[in-house]
């Protein structure tokens, strides 16, 4: 995913991860770190409800819970800022025009 971009802006980024803590097990593994943080994206990115989080990122209170204190500290504003600021420069632009043809009356409505 892009959690190399992101990483720095993350609270637990700040462990040292070594071959140790990757392979670690338990609630505060880097590994649970990283499925909390592609939940609470999966849930923003689609516009579900905590509760209707996948069970593979965990319980849906862990996953709110984390979130607003995330985003109470701004973690997650900073991690758009940072995103934002390592964007690539689009080497092309869409442009999408809709055309209607109005009713040959719709311009000389008169009013009374």
């Amino acid at each position: 995913m892009f959690f190399h971009r992101i990483g720095p802006e993350l609270p637990f980024a700040k462990l040292a991860i070594d071959a140790a803590q990757l392979h670690q097990t338990g609630p505060s593994s880097i590994v649970q770190h990283f499925r909390r943080v592609s939940g609470i994206i999966f849930i923003n990115r689609n516009g579900l409800r905590w509760r209707d989080a996948p069970k593979e990122y965990g319980p849906a209170k862990t996953l709110y819970n984390r979130w607003k204190r995330w985003s109470d500290k701004g973690v997650f504003a900073r991690m758009m800022v940072g995103l934002a600021s390592k964007a690539a420069v689009p080497k092309m632009v869409m442009i999408d025009a809709t055309y209607l043809k109005a009713h040959r009356t719709a311009t000389n409505l008169c009013v009374k």
